[in-house]
């Protein structure tokens, strides 16, 4: 985005059907056959390491923005990635749960770290605010410029009124404006708070859950699966968190929606029209792809660092939105979230219903 630029995300950009889409068919294949596939013995969850993850995201978004057509957005979002870094390398404490909360939480069988059982502590604002004077000189005048000192002027209440309808997926009320920045400093909280309870409670704090489309750490939705590249885990897929950044596995050729192994097919983009706008660095083919399940109706990207070893979730999701655009054409809902880039009505479309609304945050 660039400095008079607008956060709100309605990237609906010149889209002419510049690409076309490939379709792939998966033979149905039962769950056994699937566990058969995967090779070596992998580890369930997958943690980041707190010193590379912002860092590689931004390398990746600066990469993925050459001559693409969100360009602006995208070393935005770049510099967001940056001033997350650096936040993420500033020396915080956290609160952290406790043996009996984690105790509480396995034998439910759910993620300890789920805001509906574990309240984040204020501790995000330091996060925020790292990250809003981090990006402040960045800046010159315009919407951005705007958003930031808006959000630094906002108080607690009103920052956390934000946050809940953000991780809760309410959109009614929330800021699209400023969610992409509250976002950030919930990840950058998330990742931080992750890190500390794994490193606290190395044999109690993270194990398997009972629903295993969300993350094992924080209950959070996805923002795409990785295919891995390296050792015992090559060719193995996992799902990606959309606010801790953890990692967990799940076998190949199943919905992550609703777990089906039927039905299952993947969609990507070729060029398709000649002199078409095309990124200057584009994935190599196979490396982006959406999995779709014609069982639940939704689907989710998946990349491949067998493809290209330098994909990133969270990046490589957000400049493949032409994608999300043509596969929504056909019907099929997206399941999980790029708090990069947040679908959904503008504020003033979203008024009106709002006086039937109850139960918001």
């Amino acid at each position: 985005m660039g400095n008079g630029g607008t956060m709100r995300c309605r990237f609906f950009f010149a889209c002419k059907k510049p690409y076309r889409m490939t379709e792939t068919t998966v033979k149905i294949m039962s769950p056994e056959e699937i566990a058969a596939r995967q090779v070596g013995d992998v580890p369930p969850i997958r943690f980041v390491e707190p010193g590379q993850v912002f860092r590689d995201r931004e390398l990746r978004l600066r990469q993925l923005a050459a001559g693409h057509p969100m360009r602006d957005y995208l070393i935005f979002m770049a510099d967001v990635a940056a001033a997350q870094h650096r936040a993420l390398a500033t020396q915080r404490m956290v609160a952290l749960p406790t043996e009996e909360q984690l105790g509480d939480a396995a034998r439910a069988g759910v993620a300890p770290l789920t805001p509906t059982l574990f309240r984040r502590h204020e501790a995000w604002h330091e996060e925020l605010q790292d990250i809003l004077s981090d990006l402040l000189p960045r800046l010159g005048p315009g919407a951005a410029l705007d958003t930031v000192r808006a959000l630094q002027a906002s108080d607690a209440a009103q920052l956390d009124r934000q946050a809940d309808r953000l991780q809760a997926g309410v959109m009614l009320g929330l800021d699209l404006a400023q969610a992409p920045l509250i976002g950030a400093a919930l990840q950058v909280y998330w990742t931080r708070l992750v890190a500390h309870t794994q490193s606290q409670y190395p044999d109690l704090a993270f194990g398997r859950v009972d629903n295993a489309t969300l993350c094992p750490c924080c209950g959070s939705k996805p923002v795409a699966s990785v295919i891995r590249l390296g050792g015992a885990e090559t060719g193995s897929r996992y799902l990606h968190c959309s606010v801790c950044q953890t990692q967990w596995h799940m076998v190949r050729v199943k919905c992550t929606h609703c777990e089906s192994t039927r039905s299952i097919f993947y969609q990507e983009l070729e060029p398709g029209a000649p002199g078409a706008q095309a990124p200057t660095v584009a994935p190599p083919k196979g490396a982006v792809r959406t999995e779709a399940c014609d069982d639940c109706d939704h689907y989710l990207k998946i990349v491949s660092m067998e493809k290209d070893a330098y994909v990133d979730p969270v990046a490589d999701d957000l400049a493949s939105v032409t994608l999300d655009l043509l596969v929504s054409e056909s019907g099929k809902q997206r399941w999980g979230v790029n708090y990069m880039l947040l679908f959904g009505a503008p504020d003033e479309e979203a008024e009106p219903a709002e006086a039937n609304a109850s139960g918001s945050p």
